[in-house]
């Protein structure tokens, strides 16, 4: 092995080694929450979410209370899309992990962009795995 090239390899990172960490540290983070809570967020969403839409009554009775959790949920949604976009390339669950992300945001075309992502075979299946490991029935739509 060429010792030479590595060390040109270890000098030209060395300036970068707290970005490294740092980032390292960020990949870590967003690995084990995804691995935590992806059962937990594809639990949530309702079986017949793909077949019926249906206004939020919580929405009526108590808009304020509603907004401050739409703004939550927002920045939760929009930080699993970009930990799914950095999990690509990094450990973790990336697609799984941008869907749950895109599914808990608020955008125009949301739910034609969603129902494109899970006709996809493998994210269906991959989805209702997911919900039969959290006792949730499977997610129903229309053929």
């Amino acid at each position: 092995m060429d010792f030479n090239a590595l060390n040109t390899v270890v000098i030209f990172f060395e300036p970068y080694k707290g970005l490294i960490l740092w980032l390292s540290s960020i990949s870590l983070f967003i690995f084990l929450f995804s691995l935590v809570s992806m059962r937990w967020l594809a639990g949530l969403i309702p079986s017949d979410y793909f077949i019926r839409k249906n206004t939020s009554k919580f929405r009526v009775n108590n808009s304020f209370l509603w907004y401050l959790v739409l703004i939550i949920k927002n920045i939760l949604g929009y930080s699993l899309v970009i930990g799914g976009v950095m999990m690509l390339v990094l450990p973790g669950q990336g697609l799984f992990t941008i869907i749950i992300g895109l599914m808990l945001s608020n955008y125009p075309g949301k739910y034609y962009i969603e129902k494109k992502f899970i006709k996809i075979p493998a994210v269906f299946k991959s989805i209702n795995w997911l919900r039969a490991k959290s006792n949730k029935p499977p997610i129903k739509l229309r053929r």
